[in-house]
């Protein structure tokens, strides 16, 4: 049998052919797909040998093309047609190999910099000047009021070479050997929205805090603005985070800031129609909207949210309201927490300017000059109650010093406190509890993730996605579809090589094509407010016994239909906003040039691995609620049966929100931070 290398090689050659024509970029994409891959963790690497041996061994062979040869041994045109019969197969595995291999083949090649460069890509911003109008400072004087920088064109490029900011008093996972024993008032366990929030206040009250943050800690001129890098170094599980079927990608945070430091930055309130529901149906106390305003007003203040001014937008988000104009849907610029934003396009990766006021920039110096102290590279396994009875009884939390890159354990790590605050995210809080002894209920159970898909519009001018700032403007039209508040709304996203090949669908010379019409490409996604289907729990997070966490998820059937119309509706405001043919994400793809075409939508599946779905809001997981049954902490964020143990993060939202979550997770945060500091 062919090895893995050989099996693995001949699936480069197949899906990425143009890596291998003496023409196009070459590389050794094999070795670095295998190295990508295996830096992402040991699971990982297990996970992706094992659909390479099953896809590449002769029974898979003979059952696809009726030849008991390996697929490293077939004829060139039957490895093709193999490769496309396992992408559209009725079996989910199959599906679920093909979707693995395509998705790291491609997304390592176009991660090289020269592989991008042969695009038209820009690259980073800080080390050239800005080439198109929606990128760089922007014109003029700046004003306090605005999240943007502006300059006079000959200032530009000083200010995207800003000087080098002091680092923060981090101990890093490397400065810390042996067995190591703190204790404190108050264990963080995290540091994004939920947790540097709540670390903030709490110092600021007084309390002794220890944040602990499972991610690397990085300055802003450790943010290079290269994608491949640093989405190595800052998205869980190096970016390759899904659902155990890998039918839907995962984005989240794993740095100190967490999601803070790779979001998009739009700030935006839950609807207040959400706010009532939660108080109503799940008994949120002090969370309806007159009890939550002050909250959101003081976040959005700390966080500098502010709107963004007309002349600001890059071209795909006029795009989206220009389209929406023409179509007589409501639409709006969105407020984003930055100041001083150059518009480099590169906030999934960081933010070099130090501009966007994620809790990396605001809360977490705000607590540390409080008295706080923050490990990072530093991984909470579980929490121990070591007394029982009282408010506060005494807890240890276990944790392992990781080696950064590598993810293997150096030391070890205790900590002793009165109470604990779980903010490790909507998939990491439930594995920490059920890995403490404190799952049941509703822990790990109702995940909502705000499905996404995309739809991609060619347009006859560059509209560069990845330039300028990604997100601010949205689409509310169709929000509210039924009676209770379910359906969708429409936002742009930044297209940056890597992440493009996997969004724009197929392998060989049908993805070739479509990325070398990246620079005319611009993009809609749509979220669904998941959950209309209410009394159904879409997704679960469960530790099993050998300790690895699996994420499930599948749309409910009223959410499908509202995925479908989603997708039709982002197609459409495309077509009105000038696109000439527009894409879906749909395997095989849908083509849409004209309002007629729009009926294939309808008809498309959308199961698992037959249309690309992505979630960047991972939410419910340890919903806030007053039956121990259905929910997994009380009113006041504390898990039942675990007195002192709060959660602070999106795990705790009882339902979708419906809109970006990030206001909401540090404006309840602030709540719940609020009530705890005032009971220590």
């Amino acid at each position: 049998m062919p090895s893995y290398t050989e099996t693995l090689d001949a699936v480069c050659r197949r899906v990425a052919p143009h890596a291998y024509d003496g023409v196009s970029i070459q590389k050794d994409l094999a070795r670095l797909v295998a190295a990508r891959i295996a830096a992402s963790g040991d699971a990982a690497d297990k996970q992706f040998r094992q659909a390479i041996a099953l896809f590449g061994n002769r029974a898979a062979a003979l059952a696809t093309v009726l030849r008991p040869v390996p697929f490293a041994r077939l004829p060139a045109g039957l490895q093709d047609r193999m490769l496309a019969r396992w992408a559209t197969s009725r079996v989910g595995l199959q599906r679920t190999v093909h979707q693995a291999m395509r998705a790291a083949i491609l997304a390592t090649y176009y991660a090289e910099p020269d592989a991008a460069r042969e695009l038209g890509y820009g690259g980073p911003l800080h080390d050239r000047e800005p080439e198109l109008p929606w990128e760089g400072p922007a014109v003029g004087v700046t004003i306090d009021e605005e999240p943007i920088a502006r300059s006079a064109p000959a200032e530009r490029r000083r200010l995207l070479s800003p000087e080098p900011r002091a680092r923060l008093t981090v101990t890093q996972g490397h400065q810390v050997a042996g067995a190591l024993r703190l204790s404190c008032d108050v264990v963080v366990i995290g540091s994004g929205a939920g947790g540097g929030v709540a670390a903030a206040r709490l110092a600021e009250a007084g309390r002794d805090v220890l944040v602990l943050e499972e991610g690397g800690y990085y300055a802003p001129d450790d943010f290079d603005e290269l994608e491949g890098a640093m989405g190595d170094k800052l998205l869980a599980d190096g970016g390759l985070r899904a659902t155990s079927d890998l039918s839907i990608s995962i984005l989240q945070g794993r740095a100190v800031g967490g999601g803070t430091t790779i979001n998009w930055m739009i700030m935006l309130r839950a609807p207040d129609f959400v706010l009532d529901e939660w108080a109503d149906d799940f008994g949120t106390d002090g969370m309806r909207p007159r009890d939550l305003a002050p909250a959101y007003d003081l976040v959005e203040e700390e966080v500098h949210a502010r709107l963004v001014p007309e002349d600001a937008h890059s071209l795909n988000n006029r795009l989206l309201l220009e389209g929406a104009r023409a179509l007589g849907w409501r639409a709006r610029a969105g407020k984003i927490n930055a100041k001083g934003c150059v518009r480099s396009g590169f906030c999934t990766y960081g933010c070099r300017y130090d501009a966007k006021q994620g809790t990396l920039s605001t809360y977490l110096p705000r607590a540390l000059r409080a008295g706080a102290r923050l490990y990072s590279d530093v991984r909470a396994d579980r929490i121990e109650i070591l007394e029982r009875g009282g408010a506060f009884p005494k807890k240890r939390v276990h944790a392992s010093v990781l080696e950064r890159g590598s993810g293997r354990v150096r030391a070890e790590l205790s900590i002793d406190a009165k109470a604990v605050v779980c903010a490790a995210g909507a998939i990491g809080t439930p594995a920490l509890l059920q890995r403490s002894g404190m799952g049941g209920g509703g822990v790990g159970r109702y995940l909502r993730l705000h499905p996404t898909t995309a739809t991609l519009g060619v347009y006859e001018r560059d509209v560069c996605t990845y330039a300028g700032m990604p997100l601010t403007a949205l689409c509310d039209e169709h929000l509210r579809l039924d009676e209770h508040g379910y359906g969708f709304w429409i936002e742009c996203p930044p297209l940056h090589p890597a992440l493009a090949s996997v969004v724009f669908g197929g392998i060989g010379a049908e993805n070739r094509r479509a990325m070398k019409a990246l620079r005319t490409t611009g993009a809609f996604i749509a979220l669904i407010r998941d959950g209309a289907d209410r009394a159904m729990s879409n997704g679960s997070v469960v530790v099993d016994r050998s300790g690895a966490t699996k994420i499930a998820y599948r749309l409910g059937p009223t959410d499908g239909r509202h995925l479908a119309r989603a997708i039709e509706a982002s197609a459409r405001l495309h077509l009105a906003a000038g696109a000439r043919e527009v894409r879906t994400l749909h395997t095989p793809q849908i083509v849409v040039r004209s309002e007629a075409d729009l009926r294939a939508i309808a008809r498309a599946p959308i199961g698992p691995n037959q249309l690309a779905v992505f979630s960047a809001h991972v939410n419910g997981t340890c919903r806030i609620g007053r039956d121990p049954k259905t929910a997994g902490v009380s009113p006041d964020g504390e898990r039942f049966g675990a007195h002192g143990v709060y959660v602070c993060d999106g795990s705790l939202l009882p339902t979708g929100l419906g809109v970006n979550p990030q206001a909401t997770i540090m404006a309840i945060s602030t709540v719940i931070a609020k009530r705890l500091a005032s009971r220590l």
